[in-house]
């Protein structure tokens, strides 16, 4: 069985790749490659109006980013339209749906009707076995789909459980339009048919959709899939995830410096749990992964999760790897820093040789890029007001005093300049500290940065010197 697998990831082309989106196609990816099993993908755009070829390729590219790929080629729903068509009129003419003339004023009136009345609307099935010789004229039909009307509709959901729905409650959709056009809910039921999906897993907004769609395959003697509901995600406040809470498209998370194999393990464990374990490795995942693991409330999105999360990959993360993730975002976020939208050889040379630094402390890209703001400022540097506390004048006094043995240093690095300071700090009787700390203001503008030394190991002899001559005179 376990080869037999196949999962479907179903986005509608209507905007960017939204974190929900996301975390259905990881789940539905993971699924699939834990039993061998195809992931495909299918582009649902039979809402002409709103899909747009931009909105595909933000899909795609995120997607792409993510690391989580596809079997075979993405299938586009609407080139599927004529192949939907045929299966409603097969329903048609098996008596199992019917076309329908209700008037646009009279489902509008079934609408005021209902809400008077304090229920869903459902259409009253006015037209279901009565004669079409009694059409109005020049009236194109819908066709609708005859539900059972009585008994239940069961659907074994995969996290949520049997749940049964009274058919009664249920009443006949659309699966036509009167201009011939499928409804989504047919097409869903046939895409999901043909493609051979054998496990439909997605948000539990589509439940009641469920229970419609399961009516569908019956009709058609066709097995039903394996469904599987996953509750959506929630803000930290329990509302439903909104902008607001961060509900952005994922090439949002990638511009705010997020790396993708962090943002993958945050989302696995929004909704899941394997014991106590956080941090997975790709592989992990894949080997872990089980529907029964999926919890039935509402996951919770917390950006302080995400940012420890990430900080713990940047630092765990190979210096040119970060550099390469870095270079990605510079079109985003270089311009604003007066860097354009790529970094220039000299400092893509100087980040490389600061990364173990700099990566220690930062937990997105975007603050690891501002925490090595020293390397690219302009001189003279702008001092943070931390800096400019330690830089008062006994400590300009210090540094000038340490300038000539800085320059008479046969080699500049790491362990030279450190002696170098040391024996400075000793020679005047200052704590190593009232040496240390206003040189760092003096060559990066702020009170806190990578490790002094290697700042100055990474600056460089010559620009070292030029920055300290700096603040010789506040």
């Amino acid at each position: 069985m376990s080869d037999q697998i196949v999962t479907r990831f179903a986005p509608s082309p209507t905007g960017f790749l939204h974190i929900g989106g996301a975390r259905t196609a990881l789940f539905n990816w993971l699924f699939a490659r834990r039993h061998g099993g195809k992931m495909l993908l299918r582009i649902e755009d039979t809402d002409r109006e709103r899909s747009t070829d931009e909105a595909i390729a933000a899909i795609l590219d995120g997607l792409t980013w993510l690391g989580i790929d596809w079997d075979g080629d993405a299938v586009h729903q609407f080139s599927r339209a004529e192949r939907h068509r045929a299966v409603a009129l097969q329903l048609l003419a098996e008596g199992k749906a019917y076309h329908c003339y209700a008037s646009q004023e009279e489902l509008a009136e079934m609408r005021e009707r209902a809400k008077a009345e304090k229920r869903p609307m459902r259409y009253d099935g006015r037209w279901r076995d009565r004669d079409p010789a009694e059409a109005p004229a020049g009236v194109k039909p819908v066709v609708r789909f005859k539900a059972p009307l009585e008994g239940e509709t069961v659907v074994n959901d995969e996290v949520q459980g049997p749940v049964t729905w009274s058919n009664k409650e249920l009443d006949d959709l659309v699966l036509l339009r009167s201009d011939g056009t499928p409804t989504y809910m047919l097409a869903v039921v046939v895409d999901d048919h043909d493609m051979g999906v054998t496990h439909v897993i997605r948000g539990d907004d589509h439940f009641t959709n469920a229970a419609r769609q399961t009516q569908i395959y019956q009709a058609l003697g066709w097995d039903v899939p394996a469904m599987a509901h996953i509750p959506l995600i929630h803000g930290p406040d329990g509302a439903k995830l909104s902008k607001r809470h961060g509900a952005l498209g994922v090439d949002s998370y990638r511009a705010m410096g997020y790396l993708p194999e962090a943002l993958r393990n945050y989302l696995v464990r929004l909704g899941w749990a394997h014991g106590d374990q956080e941090i997975f490795s790709t592989e992990e995942m894949i080997a872990a992964f089980g529907l029964e693991a999926i919890g039935r409330s509402a996951a919770r999105f917390d950006f302080v999760k995400l940012e420890a999360l990430n900080g713990h990959y940047m630092r765990h993360a190979d210096d040119a790897r970060l550099l390469e993730a870095l270079e990605t975002i510079m079109p985003e976020i270089g311009p604003e820093r007066g860097l354009g939208t790529s970094l220039s050889p000299e400092l893509r040379e100087k980040l490389l040789a600061a990364m173990p630094g700099l990566k220690e402390r930062a937990r997105t890209l975007v603050e690891l890029l501002d925490s090595a703001a020293f390397l690219y400022d302009a001189r003279p540097l702008a001092l943070d007001e931390k800096a400019r506390k330690l830089l008062d004048d006994d400590a300009r006094a210090r540094i000038a005093g340490l300038v000539p043995k800085l320059e008479a240093l046969e080699s500049f690095d790491a362990q030279t300049t450190e002696a170098a300071v040391r024996a400075h700090a000793e020679e005047t009787g200052v704590k190593l500290g009232q040496v240390a700390q206003p040189l760092r203001a003096a060559l990066t503008g702020r009170a806190t940065s990578p490790p002094l030394f290697d700042v100055m190991a990474v600056l460089g002899r010559e620009e070292t010197l030029a920055r300290l001559k700096d603040q010789e005179k506040p």
